[in-house]
């Protein structure tokens, strides 16, 4: 059963995001703005993960051989129930890019067959076809988005355009690390089907970020996170491949132990800690008591937040695009003659302020990534920080 959807509650109701807040316990050491690596577990999921690893190492191996299996399900059920997505479309992976390795790797390519890309896309996974290109004589092309588009049509157009007659594959980022975009990845695979093109997603950052559900991306193929947005614990990701299309993709890790078109064929990782994977469904539970919806609306309340108040000011640069229906949580931003290194380095050294550097392009800009627990108070020092560095 899906997951019952809890009232709207307004991006700016600051009595109620404090609630929420005070049930996450961050570092009082310093401001983390650096919530893109991944997300930090609620206070009750990381009571649950300590619960789980208890009973694992009391139980040892007749946990794993007798009670794990059957948690599993729950877990399984769990997720697809949140993701819309059928049980057996759905894979554990350690991350998203593992999850993306599995694809890419075991993707039927053939030689000569074109893949296109995004100059923006995770270094990676960019590296990871330009692996698999290496071995298989792949073509790769590669596409620059516009940093601020005007339309959804504007980004289809432009991979449209890039696609030649040995294109087999599209990879699309749901929402761009370096910049926090939304991509419209559900018009992109819609163009892509059209031209009989298979499209991978790659939504390490979208998934309880941005509301939807997996399969109105109309993609095959997707890999994401679970312990950014979802707030599972660190070490946990998902694998998608759509039922009729499982048997397509060759098993990374050695097995011959199951159907060709059974997803546990791509999973044979051999003994995995069991608690992290038990806590995702507590990280479910807590992220529902919230709402997509809800969070969504307030991660991006709190990115314009920031950017509202130094757009505009002299040297500050901002790389995110100026629709907020066009991004979430992430945005980043540069100071004019000021490298993006330096910047994150004065904000951490002067004003206990964690950021982190991404490239994009040929430049480089400083993402800065709020989170639920981010108050106020915290993005008004970021604020004063980036005038005092401009100035």
């Amino acid at each position: 059963m899906p997951y019952p959807s809890p009232l709207p509650v307004a991006p700016d109701d600051e009595h109620y995001w404090d609630t929420v807040r005070h049930q996450y316990a961050p570092s009082p050491d310093f401001i983390n703005l650096e919530n893109g690596y991944f997300g930090m577990p609620a206070i009750p999921v990381r009571e649950a993960l300590r619960r789980h690893q208890e009973q694992v190492d009391r139980e040892n191996s007749y946990f794993l051989r007798v009670r794990f299996p059957e948690r599993l399900e729950r877990v399984m059920a769990a997720l697809a129930a949140f993701t819309g997505a059928g049980r057996d479309e759905l894979l554990l992976t350690r991350n998203a890019m593992e999850s993306l390795n599995i694809l890419i790797q075991g993707y039927p390519f053939v030689a000569g067959d074109g893949v296109l890309l995004a100059r923006h896309d995770y270094d990676s996974a960019i590296d990871t076809f330009g692996m698999v290109a290496a071995r298989e004589a792949l073509a790769l092309v590669t596409v620059d988005v516009p940093l601020d588009p005007g339309s959804d049509e504007e980004i289809v157009a432009l991979y449209e355009a890039a696609i030649t007659a040995r294109t087999r594959l599209l990879h699309v980022t749901h929402v761009v690390h370096r910049t926090g975009q939304v991509m419209p990845v559900a018009k992109i695979a819609a163009m892509a089907r059209r031209r009989g093109i298979d499209v991978i997603v790659d939504g390490a950052h979208s998934l309880a970020h941005i509301d939807y559900m997996v399969p109105a991306l109309g993609a095959q193929f997707a890999a994401f996170n679970l312990h950014k947005w979802v707030g599972a614990p660190l070490g946990t990701g998902l694998l998608y491949i759509a039922r009729e299309r499982i048997a397509d993709i060759a098993p990374l890790f050695g097995d011959v132990g199951h159907a060709p078109g059974d997803i546990v064929k791509l999973g044979h990782f051999s003994a995995v800690p069991p608690a992290p994977i038990l806590a995702i469904e507590d990280a479910l539970h807590f992220h529902a008591s919230i709402g997509t919806r809800n969070k969504e609306a307030r991660l991006r309340y709190l990115a314009g937040y920031w950017m509202a108040r130094v757009r505009g000011v002299l040297g500050v640069r901002l790389f995110t695009p100026t629709d907020p229906r066009r991004h979430g949580a992430l945005a980043s931003f540069g100071i004019g003659g000021m490298a993006a290194r330096t910047v994150a380095e004065r904000l951490m050294e002067e004003h206990r302020i964690f950021t982190v550097v991404r490239g994009i392009g040929d430049e480089e800009c400083v993402r800065v990534t709020p989170h639920l627990y981010t108050s106020l108070a915290d993005l008004d020092a970021l604020v004063a920080a980036i005038r005092a560095l401009a100035g």
